[in-house]
């Protein structure tokens, strides 16, 4: 094994530092992806993707999760924007609200 060159110039140079613009859409951007930030909410929206509307019920079936754990990752969805919930009787209909998830993208992809 080889031992690799040393740098010879800091990768971060002080002389060269430049200011932090402001930016609208941090705050966004940091809400959405919190509420992706977890493998669970990931594959919760992933299942919505999929299909045009979810009941809880069936959600619950797809996930390796307790019913009320399950819930709580989908009210962390609902209050992103990502998901939308509608109240059919004794049941809740979710789905991905189509706008929102296109905004996600967006900002991940200014980044």
């Amino acid at each position: 094994m080889t031992k690799s060159k040393a740098r010879t110039k800091p990768c971060c140079d002080d002389t060269e530092r430049l200011p932090l613009p402001s930016d609208a859409t941090a705050e966004e951007l940091a809400s959405l992806a919190w509420a992706i930030a977890h493998p669970a909410r990931v594959r919760i929206v992933r299942l919505l993707m999929s299909r045009s509307a979810c009941v809880c019920g069936e959600i619950v079936e797809e996930m390796p999760l307790a019913q009320s754990t399950v819930s709580q990752h989908l009210k962390i969805l609902k209050e992103s924007g990502l998901v939308e919930g509608e109240v059919d009787g004794p049941r809740v209909c979710y789905c991905i609200n189509p706008t929102a998830l296109k905004k996600l993208k967006k900002l991940v992809a200014s980044i």
